[in-house]
Order: structure tokens, then C-alpha cells, then sequence
């Protein structure tokens, strides 16, 4: 569970580095990620569920997840593993093994988000529109993302629907042809949250294991 967790939260960890002189972006692409990154950083809070796919070539297995967050801090459920981000550190809590691990982020890392996959263009990315769709009703912008440098990803592949400006698939393939893929659904904004949402309670975990790192 914990490599599954490590993958899932890779797909976020596009990069944080300058942008190369290399890298390429048509206009369309750019007009679209920029309005949805807008409109996802004008709310207050987001929530959604999601269906995360692995597998060789093609998805062979998929769980399901939740994840919340108010742009600067998350909280992200997915196969008895929880992470929380406080806005300070990140907590790791697997109830199956009743470990709980505590660390900074790296400079490195972005949050899981849907503003990391939106904001990650900027970052190495070169960026092209590949046509639009209709998935179970709805239409949907198709963009293309390859690497301007060998980072182990092939493509990802983003679907928005950009009339409601909000990204609802994911599509990552690695170079060695593995795939992971993000299916956003029951998609929530602007919620009454607990201001104990994104907050650690360490008086809840007497019997766990808690390391700092």
C-alpha cells in the first residue's frame, strides 16, 4: 500500500524547476489551463472522489479515494492510507500497519492537487491541444504533456471540461509503458468544512507508530 500511495502522489511531483527555453505551449492549450487554474484557485475549498487505475499498458486495477482541500492544505484518503497536509507537514497515517510518519516537503514536491497537474505545464512541459471529446455527456478538451526532459514520464494526457472549467481525467504513461490514471468525480466547491478537516490529532493514534523524518 505504501508503493501504491508513493505512485499516485508521483503523479503530482511533476516538478518544480524554471522553465526550459525549449518547451512549447499553443495558445488554445494555454488559454485553457490558465482559466481553469483561475477558477480553481478562486474557491474557498474543493472536494472530490476519485478512481485511481494501474497497470501494464492498460489499467488492470483500480481503487477508489477522496481528497480535500482549501488550495493551501489537503487531505487525501485512498486504500487505508491517509495523508494530511497542514499547510506545514505532511502526515502519512496507515492504519493497516499503524504507522504514522511525519516530514517536511521538499522543495520538489507539489500538493496533490488538481493545481498541480494544471500549474504543471510551466514546469518542463511542453503542452498541445489534441482535439475534444464527448465522455458520458460531457464535452471535453483533450491536452497532450511530454517532458522537455527525460524525467521517466512518456505523456500525460489531461481531459477538461472547460465550460465548467474543471479537470475530470488524468492520464499518466511512464516510459517503461506503466500507466496510472485519475478519474475525478462528485466534485464539490465552496463547503461548510471542520476547521479540524486539515488538522493532525496525534491523542487519536496512542497505539501507532510515529516516526518524524
Amino acid at each position: 500500500m505504501k508503493i501504491y500511495l508513493k505512485v499516485i502522489l508521483s503523479l503530482s511531483f511533476l516538478g518544480n524547476i524554471s522553465m526550459f527555453n525549449s518547451q512549447s505551449i499553443d495558445n488554445k492549450s494555454k488559454n485553457i489551463l490558465d482559466s481553469v487554474t483561475k477558477s480553481y484557485k478562486s474557491k474557498k475549498n474543493s472536494y472530490f472522489k476519485f478512481v485511481y487505475g494501474t497497470g501494464k499498458s492498460k489499467v488492470s486495477q483500480s481503487q477508489t479515494g477522496i481528497f480535500y482541500s482549501d488550495n493551501n492544505r489537503y487531505k487525501l484518503k485512498i486504500m487505508g492510507i491517509e495523508q494530511i497536509f497542514d499547510g506545514n507537514k505532511i502526515y502519512n497515517i496507515n492504519d493497516e500497519d499503524k504507522e504514522i510518519t511525519i516530514s517536511k516537503p521538499d522543495g520538489n514536491q507539489a500538493q496533490f492537487s488538481p493545481l498541480s497537474y494544471l500549474d504543471s505545464y510551466k514546469n518542463e512541459y511542453n503542452v498541445s491541444y489534441s482535439g475534444s471529446k464527448t465522455i458520458n455527456g460531457i464535452p471535453v478538451d483533450i491536452l497532450k504533456m511530454t517532458p522537455v526532459k527525460n524525467n521517466g514520464i512518456k505523456t500525460v494526457m489531461l481531459y477538461i471540461n472547460s465550460p465548467q472549467k474543471k479537470l475530470i481525467k488524468l492520464e499518466q504513461i511512464s516510459t517503461n509503458n506503466d500507466i496510472a490514471v485519475i478519474t475525478i468525480s462528485n466534485y464539490k466547491e465552496n463547503q461548510a468544512l471542520s476547521p479540524s478537516v486539515f488538522n493532525f490529532d496525534k491523542s487519536k493514534y496512542q497505539n501507532y507508530i510515529i516516526t518524524e523524518i
